[in-house]
């Protein structure tokens, strides 16, 4: 499926709302879940707690007016309150009957339950009227019972706490644990993102860029490869196009160039006199074929290379510096190609037959020195450039004085 880059990145962007969304959803999710657990049981723990509180009330109560009958004459005022307090304290112990699952919590409730409706019945049945009754003493082991029954479920409630704080702390511990794992996997689903889909959209420019490069290096023999139908590929399509063109262009200018210098070398050899072409580094860049047998060099040892590297004479060199240090023409300069010394390699000779040939002395005494090549004149002509670096000097060398 080929996107355009504006959907791409549109659909990166989408791709990366989504995970934002996700992730903060799952974070959601967690923290609700642990919100409803520690308030399902902080809610119970709170109405077990009042719950137990009241019952100790109660406990308490029923024990005041257990003491009073014991301690004092029993009135009907006092046994009926006992008894609503009995009343009381059983639905009280229903209620939290029904808020454990807890099977000692229950055992004890209902041990509880069971000498609450003990109490009452010997507080309807017995007479309590004569302290000597049966039924006094059966009032206090009840209510003692009653209040040992309640300090048993105390310490299992106590221990119960206990479990509940560490469930609590389980239960966040986990939730952490999610979290963390969830914080993670996003992070590293946000760094895998990150990487591959901006170098899903760079590659595209890389390689653009490394054409760009090519063609810096004038290397026309290059493509952009790239197959999406998006704006990067109508980019890619016309720079490959603008490149067939530079090719075609410097095809037909390398053809012109060579085509010009055919004509200047066809026109140069047809002067009879010797011609040096040179550029402002003095490098010489042409010879016609009167001044190659002058100086009897082939190409290889002088185009492209600096005068002072080559066989060039040193009045030409000489000239040559003039004209470049000036920017001007120069004319008539003396120019002397000296002969060739032989090497002493070549050949053994006699130094007295060599001493006789460098010079034959004549009849009027004179000794005649030996000529050279050519001894004449130089005119330089300076090819202006845009800048003097692109300056080319061109040197016609004669043996008359140009007038």
């Amino acid at each position: 499926m080929n996107l355009s880059l504006k959907n791409r990145v549109a659909a990166s962007f989408i791709i990366a709302c989504f995970v934002v969304l996700v992730v903060g959803f799952t974070v959601f999710f967690h923290l609700n879940s642990l919100n409803k657990e520690i308030e399902s049981i902080t809610v119970k723990s709170n109405r077990v707690s009042l719950l137990t509180d009241e019952i100790r009330i109660s406990a308490v109560s029923i024990l005041k007016y257990q003491r009073r009958i014991l301690s004092k004459k029993a009135s009907p005022e006092l046994v009926e309150k006992l008894v609503n307090l009995c009343d009381s304290f059983t639905s009280q112990l229903q209620t939290l009957d029904s808020l454990y699952r807890d099977p000692d919590v229950k055992r004890v409730v209902a041990q509880m339950q069971s000498y609450v409706d003990s109490l009452k019945v010997v507080l309807g049945k017995a007479s309590l009227f004569h302290r000597d009754n049966i039924g006094m003493a059966s009032i206090g082991d009840l209510a003692d019972k009653i209040l040992d029954s309640f300090s048993e479920f105390q310490d299992i409630q106590y221990f119960q706490s206990v479990e509940r704080d560490k469930k609590i702390k389980k239960i966040i511990n986990e939730t952490k644990r999610n979290m963390m794992i969830t914080l993670i996997i996003s992070f590293l689903g946000t760094i895998i993102l990150g990487l591959v889909v901006p170098g899903k959209i760079a590659l595209p420019f890389k390689k653009i860029k490394d054409a760009i490069r090519e063609l810096q290096d004038c290397n026309f023999d290059v493509s952009i490869y790239y197959s999406q139908d998006d704006e990067i590929g109508e980019i890619a399509r016309e720079m490959n196009k603008m490149i067939h063109s530079f090719k075609v262009f410097e095809e037909l200018r390398t053809d012109r160039i060579s085509l010009e210098n055919r004509k200047f070398d066809a026109l140069a050899n047809l002067v009879k006199k010797p011609v040096l072409l040179a550029n402002a580094n003095n490098q010489i860049i042409y010879m016609n074929s009167r001044l190659y047998s002058l100086l009897q060099v082939q190409s290889e040892d002088v185009i492209g290379k600096t005068m002072s590297d080559t066989l060039i004479p040193e009045s030409i060199i000489t000239t040559y510096q003039l004209a470049i240090k000036r920017r001007s023409k120069i004319e008539n300069a003396d120019i002397v190609i000296p002969k060739k010394k032989a090497k002493e390699s070549d050949s053994e000779v006699d130094p007295v037959q060599v001493s006789e040939d460098e010079s034959t002395k004549l009849e009027n005494g004179e000794v005649e020195v030996e000529e050279n090549i050519f001894s004449g004149y130089g005119n330089v002509i300076p090819i202006r450039g845009k800048e003097s670096s692109m300056d080319y000097y061109l040197m016609v060398l004669s043996a008359d004085v140009h007038v």
